[in-house]
Order: structure tokens, then C-alpha cells, then sequence
């Protein structure tokens, strides 16, 4: 039994791989180095050399990709919330998502060009490390600012008591801001729209730049060059499949924080799904900051080179030198170059040449640029089309979608390392990929919700929204919140009880806010006959929609979407670091996300901050300006950003043909070697030892 298993081994083997049992005795026969041995200085243990190993770190690097990428999609799972507590406009929103996109393409090329050539583990350690002052610069705007005083004035701490009978004259005053004035506005408020906290934002975005392209660039080349080629692609895509996980759960966080009030020490007196609730988006910044932390510390501890790669290295330079391949030899020896300002100009000019490389940058950023504000503003778009809360819409965005995408990402990974295929089938079939994104964006636009369509419309005088009609043109409603109110009927929403006319309020016995005297609603049956004349009542909150049939076709189509995606990502990675030399792959991927973030992560957010900008129909107003959008036009939002995106993937895809084009001689996996040749190489170091 024992001869048949091992000829069944031998059959299973491919030609030129050493059995296990021959690498662990050359592993345990090599002298280990400064190089090959985990530790900071003297903190070095044989306990610690234990976890010096690919698993330990594709397992590790995988599992704080999850929490860094939950930093990211934390941050746009809060979006809406940020926006209304501090009066923030989206293209202003879009232009502090970019501060680390900025960083990045000022300091990525030249960073990982001297980084690559460095202990590259310690390096991620020190950028990972910026992203944790990311998380706590993100929280600290609460914690200058504190919940706002909208908020405050809607908890029972503060006065507002179901009872109005039990509320101080102040608070009285803050309840009939929203009501008709005739004899004078509510007066703007002048902390409204303040630049401090916005520069804040943006400075802790700025500083995280660094430390992604570090963590990007630095662990997979680390990856690349100590895992057997065979071996990557299903190594890289488990790391990505781990990574996947991060958005899902960052959205779930913030779906979670923003199940609790902004100041979770106080009683609000309104629901989650009335549009002035804003959530705790601070504390999900301090779980995730002490999270990368400790992991950002632990993965600094391994070497600059695993001790098995270094066998293999080592086994490889023997098995060249002894067929005389000089130029082979050359190449894999790989010297370390001393880095200079003319080398690093030298090696990003040889890039710039490389037709491969640049066409599959090329498709990446128009694939970037065309899936921006799905990533970016997907909540925004779930809570304005599908009219969903921002706790539900963070919450689906998370898990619905991402979990497709990180199976694709495992499945195309585990395909790809058993039949090895081609570099042209590799790059065919991101071709085919582009043309299903492209049919399934320009899908989304039939899915919108024409009832909320109409609900919204409802507010449309002569096909435009008149916020100042006849009906409340003494109303004096220019600095009054958006508030909306729905008639009894549920079929017309107005911005607020000022908006409609609305005069009074009572509270009735469940509850419920009912405005009267509004000037701008029928009275209705009155006596058995209807008067159309104004004076009649409405509801506090918008009039409810049932949109959730479109809503599930919807989520149905993005998760088809991002699974086949996904299935590209493997060949991407392996096409931009098999088509440069070696000693090429930290600055190759670095050079790659200057480009991307130069024409991709930097005005992708800008220009679709400001598609969505151009479609809202009611804006907050503050003593500066404008402030943040509270309604947009669904139907114009849905044609305007879908067929937009569409357009930048099909540019993109053009380009993964010239990637099929030019990859026809490029080899992906290792040359396979005669296992003659792999018995003289063992032969040779046992004699040299």
C-alpha cells in the first residue's frame, strides 16, 4: 500500500516540484539569517519562527485586509449621516473622500520604489499605522462638536416631551420653527456648514493614503515573491476573499451604530426612520482603530524573507547555474540595486513602454471611475431610490453584494491555480466580464420606484419645485429643516409644516405630531361636502412608499454583478505583476495606483458628487449657503448616474481587449523543469554542505 500511495504522489506531481518531504529537509538544512527570521531586533523567539510561513501570512495579511477595508466601507456607510450633521453638500463630501487618493498619488510611486527594496512587512506596519490615526481623526469631529443642537432638541432630556403641555417656553419656540411665520422667518443658523470639521475629515483621509498603497503594493509583491507561482493565484484570492469580508462587515457596523441615537445617553423622541435621525457614526471608529492596531503591530513581526522561499530561491539559482543560462541566472539572483533618483526615473519610463501593463491600467480606471458611485454613495442611492433607512441601506450594501463578490473572488482563485490557463483566456474572459457589468448597469435604470416617483412629484408645481406658492408665500420658510409632512390621504408630501401653510399642531393620543390650519390642504369633507379651500391637516413624516419589489430585483442584479466581477480580480493581478521584471513589481503596482488615483480615485468622487448634486430638488440652507440635499429627482438621478457608469466600464472593457491583444506570449506560472535536473540541483547543495 505504502509503494502504491507514493506512485500515486509521483503520478500527482507535477514535473520539477520537490515532494514535502524533500523541501522540509532542504528547509531544515538552511541556515537561517537576519532575513529569514520573525522578530523586532532582539524580540526573536523560536516560538515566533513558527509562524514564519506563507499560511500564517496570507492568513494574517488577509484578515487585517477585512478590517482595513472596514475602515473604508464604515466611512460610506456613514456618508448620509455626516452629511446632515454637519450641513455637508455630496460634491463636498466626494472632495474629502479623496484626500487619501490625493496622498496616493503623491507619494505612492516614490514611496513603494524605496520601500520595495526595504523589509517590506515593517513598512506596512508603519502605513497601517496612519490608518489607524485615520479612524481616530474621523472620530474626533464628534467629539469637538458633540451631537449638534438639531439633535439635542429632539430628545427628552433636552425638553421635548410628548406632552406639550410639560415643554419650556424654549422648547415650544424650537417646535413651531417648523410652522407658517407670517410675521417673521426662523433666522439661519450660523454653525451650520462649519469648514473645521470638514478639513478634519479630509486630513484624516489624506494621512491613510500612505498607509494604503503601502499595504496594497508592499503585501502582495511580499506574497508574490515568497509563494510558488502554481500556488498564487489561489493563495492571492483567499487573502482577497478575506479582504471582501471587511465591507460587509463595515457596512454592519454601521448599520449597528446607527441603530442608536448620535448621543446614546439621551432619549430621542423620534425613530429611526424619520429623516432627522442621526446615528452614533462616532463609535465605530474607535473598535476599528484598536483592531488595526494590534493586528498593523503583529504583521511588522515577520521577515523580510520566508525561510522556505528562500530554499526554493536558493534551489532555482542552482538549477540555472548548472544548465548556464547567464541571463537567467542574472534575473534570479535579482541583486539589489541601489536606489537613486535616475534609476527610479529609469524604471518608471520602462513601465510607461510596457504595452501590457499600461492597458491593464488603463481598464482598471475606467472599471474604477465606472463603479465609483456604487461603492462610494450606494447607501445614498438605496435610501433615495428604494426609499430604505440609512441603517437598512448600510446593512444590505455590506452583506447582500459582498458576500457574492468574495466567493467569486475564491472561486476564480481556486480555478485559475488547478488548470492554470493561458495568459489570453486570463484576459478573454475580463472582456467578457466587462460586457455583463455593462448590460446590468444600464439595467438599474428600469429599476427605479415610480411610487416614490410620484410621491415626489406631488411637490412639483409646472413640471419644477416651487418651494414659495401662493398658498405659503407669507409663510417665510427659507431657513426652516426639512421636515416632511404627509397629508391624510398619503398621497402628497411637503417639505415641511411651513411648506404646506400649517399654522398649529397637537399631539394626539398615539403620539403622532398633527399639524392644522395649513393653508395649502383642503379641508376635505366638511359637513358632508368638500371644501377645497386650504385649512386642513397633515402627519408628521413622508407619506409611506412600498418600493420593495424593484428593490429586490435590484439587489438581485447587483449581487449577479458583483460575483462575476469578482471572477476578474485573479487575472488583473496576475497580468500586472507576470509582465514586468521581478525587481519591477513593488514600483509596478505603486506607478499603478499614482495613475489610478491621478485619473481615477481623485475625480471619480468629485464628478459623481456632483452628478448627484444637479439632481436634488430640495436643499438645506444655512447662514454660508447650501447645505446638505434632503430630496432628489429619482427618476433623473437613476438615467444620469447608471448610463454614466455604464459608459466608463465599456471604455474600459475596449481596453482589456488590448490586454488580450498584447499578453499572447506571456507566461503566467513557472517553467516546469525535468525532474533529472531538480535531483543534480539537490545533489550539488548536499555535496556544497
Amino acid at each position: 500500500m505504502a509503494d502504491k500511495s507514493e506512485k500515486n504522489g509521483d503520478a500527482k506531481r507535477r514535473p520539477g516540484e520537490l515532494t514535502p518531504e524533500e523541501e522540509e529537509q532542504l528547509y531544515r538544512d538552511h541556515p537561517l539569517t537576519d532575513d529569514t527570521t520573525c522578530g523586532y531586533g532582539p524580540m526573536r523567539s523560536a516560538f515566533l519562527q513558527k509562524f514564519a510561513n506563507k499560511k500564517a501570512f496570507v492568513f494574517l495579511y488577509g484578515i487585517l485586509g477585512c478590517v482595513y477595508s472596514a475602515t473604508y466601507s464604515y466611512y460610506n456607510g456613514t456618508i448620509t449621516t455626516i452629511e446632515k450633521r454637519f450641513k455637508i453638500p455630496s460634491k463636498t463630501i466626494g472632495f474629502i473622500s479623496i484626500g487619501n487618493d490625493i496622498s496616493t498619488m503623491l507619494v505612492s510611486a516614490v514611496i513603494t520604489y524605496y520601500a520595495g527594496r526595504g523589509h517590506r512587512p515593517r513598512w506596512m506596519t508603519f502605513g497601517l499605522y496612519t490608518v489607524v490615526a485615520f479612524c481616530l481623526l474621523n472620530a474626533l469631529p464628534h467629539l469637538l462638536y458633540g451631537a449638534g443642537q438639531d439633535s439635542l432638541m429632539l430628545t427628552r432630556e433636552y425638553g421635548a416631551t410628548a406632552n406639550p403641555n410639560e415643554t419650556s417656553e424654549l422648547i415650544e419656540e424650537e417646535r413651531r420653527k417648523v410652522l407658517c411665520r407670517p410675521e417673521g422667518g426662523v433666522p439661519c443658523d450660523s454653525s451650520a456648514g462649519s469648514l473645521a470639521p470638514q478639513l478634519i475629515l479630509f486630513g484624516a483621509n489624506f494621512i491613510a493614503g500612505i498607509g494604503g498603497s503601502l499595504y496594497y503594493t508592499l503585501g502582495t509583491s511580499y506574497m508574490d515573491d515568497n509563494i510558488k507561482k502554481s500556488k498564487t493565484p489561489a493563495l492571492i484570492s483567499l487573502s482577497y476573499f478575506l479582504r471582501m469580508l471587511g465591507p460587509a462587515i463595515g457596512y454592519s457596523l454601521a448599520s449597528l451604530c446607527l441603530k442608536f441615537f448620535i448621543s446614546p445617553s439621551l432619549t430621542p423622541t423620534i425613530t429611526t426612520k424619520d429623516p432627522r435621525w442621526l446615528g452614533a457614526w462616532w463609535i465605530g471608529w474607535m473598535v476599528l482603530a484598536v483592531m488595526l492596531f494590534v493586528m498593523a503591530t503583529v504583521i511588522g513581526l515577520f521577515p523580510k524573507q520566508l525561510p522556505r522561499a528562500a530554499v526554493r530561491r536558493m534551489i532555482e539559482q542552482e538549477r540555472l547555474r548548472a544548465k548556464g543560462d547567464k541571463a537567467a541566472l542574472a534575473a534570479a539572483e535579482n541583486p539589489p540595486e541601489r536606489t537613486s533618483l535616475s534609476d527610479m526615473m529609469k524604471t518608471f519610463k520602462r513601465l510607461l513602454r510596457n504595452s501590457t501593463l499600461m492597458c491593464n491600467n488603463l481598464a482598471g480606471i475606467f472599471y474604477f471611475v465606472g463603479y465609483s458611485p456604487y461603492w462610494i454613495f450606494m447607501p445614498k442611492y438605496i435610501e433615495t431610490q428604494y426609499r430604505q433607512s440609512a441603517s437598512v441601506s448600510s446593512l444590505v450594501t455590506g452583506t447582500v453584494g459582498l458576500v457574492f463578490s468574495a466567493v467569486g473572488i475564491l472561486t476564480s482563485g481556486l480555478v485559475i491555480s488547478k488548470f492554470r490557463p493561458r495568459a489570453r483566456y486570463l484576459a478573454g474572459w475580463n472582456v467578457i466580464v466587462g460586457i455583463v457589468t455593462v448590460m446590468g448597469m444600464v439595467s438599474y435604470v428600469f429599476l427605479g420606484c415610480d411610487a416614490g416617483d410620484a410621491t415626489t412629484r406631488s411637490l412639483l408645481h409646472s413640471g419644477e419645485l416651487s418651494e414659495v406658492t401662493k398658498c405659503n408665500a407669507d409663510c417665510n420658510c427659507d431657513y426652516v429643516p426639512y421636515a416632511p409632512v404627509c397629508t391624510a390621504d398619503g398621497r402628497t408630501t411637503f417639505i415641511s409644516a411651513c411648506h404646506a401653510g400649517c399654522g398649529n399642531y397637537y399631539i394626539n393620543d398615539n403620539g403622532t405630531k398633527v399639524y392644522t390650519e395649513c393653508s395649502c390642504v383642503p379641508r376635505g369633507n366638511v359637513n358632508g361636502s368638500w371644501v377645497s379651500e386650504g385649512g386642513g391637516e397633515v402627519l408628521a413624516g413622508s407619506c409611506p412608499v412600498d418600493c420593495m419589489r424593484p428593490f429586490i430585483t435590484f439587489l438581485a442584479i447587483v449581487c449577479l454583478l458583483k460575483f462575476v466581477g469578482s471572477t476578474g480580480r485573479a487575472s488583473n493581478f496576475l497580468v500586472s505583476v507576470r509582465c514586468v521584471d521581478e525587481k519591477d513589481k513593488p514600483v509596478a503596482m505603486g506607478f499603478g495606483l499614482t495613475l489610478m488615483s491621478l485619473l481615477a480615485f481623485v475625480p471619480a468622487p468629485i464628478f459623481f458628487g456632483y452628478l448627484l448634486d444637479s439632481t436634488c430638488l430640495v436643499w438645506g440652507k444655512t447662514c454660508a449657503g447650501t447645505g446638505n440635499c434632503w430630496l432628489y429627482n429619482g427618476e433623473s438621478l437613476r438615467y444620469m448616474l447608471n448610463l454614466t457608469s455604464a459608459a466608463f466600464v465599456t471604455v474600459g472593457t475596449i481596453f482589456d481587449a488590448g490586454v488580450w491583444y498584447f499578453v499572447k506570449d506571456l507566461k503566467i506560472f513557472d517553467e516546469e523543469v525535468k525532474p533529472k535536473e531538480v535531483e543534480d540541483v539537490q545533489e550539488k547543495i548536499v555535496l556544497e554542505e
